[in-house]
């Protein structure tokens, strides 16, 4: 008699509104080489006007519909992409077997972006806007750090082309204000989000520090997809 083992979870990769997929395209590609199912989805066009958030959501939904997955999903989201995951969980009809933040900031049901940050940063970046649109992600420092995250002049200028002109008001705008209770875990790659590790650690959830960069997906891809797929293991997922 043929026992069928069930296929694990596909994984729906999210990136930052602030970027593009090519931050997690490397990713994914050595995922599916290790045999995971993963989707890689391009948000871009929902982040042109507001309501952001809003539009976000829609737009996701609209995709992963699009996509034809069917069965469990687990949605894995990067830096920004962290607050929106249990918006993104709430909206599907799909099963969302487990959430998985990769070096993302936590989601704070009905509290802004601004609300979370030191009110300098959301001065310097309102005082950079332009007809209310904020600066290009990589704009927001010094250009030589993006030079030295990503050394591969190919790779860098994909990332900087998708980079997107966000509205100013999606960071006073209220993040969804939806409670996610589910299995979830945390991979941090650098020192960004000391504080969202340490919440992660006192959810209970299963935490694995690299120590590598922040956009380690593009430049270490096989080491963030064996220590997300550690994660997932450890959760069922």
């Amino acid at each position: 008699m043929m026992i069928r083992v069930a296929e694990p979870p596909a994984i729906v990769l999210l990136h930052s509104p602030f970027l593009g997929p090519s931050t997690l395209r490397p990713l994914a590609d050595e995922l599916a080489a290790r045999g995971r199912s993963t989707v890689l989805l391009d948000l871009r066009m929902t982040v042109a006007a507001p309501p952001v958030h809003a539009r976000l959501i829609g737009g996701f939904a609209d995709a992963l519909g699009d996509a034809g997955l069917a069965g469990p999903l687990v949605l894995a989201g990067h830096s920004g992409a962290g607050p929106l995951l249990p918006g993104f969980a709430d909206v599907l009809d799909e099963t969302v077997a487990a959430l998985l933040f990769v070096d993302a900031g936590l989601p704070t049901p009905g509290r802004s972006w601004r609300d979370t940050v030191a009110p300098g940063l959301y001065r310097q970046l309102r005082d950079q806007s332009r007809d209310g649109l904020l600066p290009r992600w990589h704009e927001w420092f010094d250009p030589a750090l993006l030079d030295e995250l990503v050394p591969d002049d190919t790779m860098r200028a994909a990332i900087t082309d998708e980079a997107q002109e966000v509205p100013l008001a999606f960071l006073k705008e209220e993040r969804p204000s939806v409670e996610w209770t589910g299995p979830a875990a945390y991979l941090s790659l650098s020192e960004a989000y000391p504080h969202d590790v340490a919440a992660a650690r006192e959810h209970g959830w299963p935490v694995r520090e690299l120590h590598s960069n922040h956009l380690a997906p593009v430049t270490a891809p096989a080491l963030v997809a064996a220590a997300m797929l550690d994660l997932l293991a450890e959760l069922g997922a």
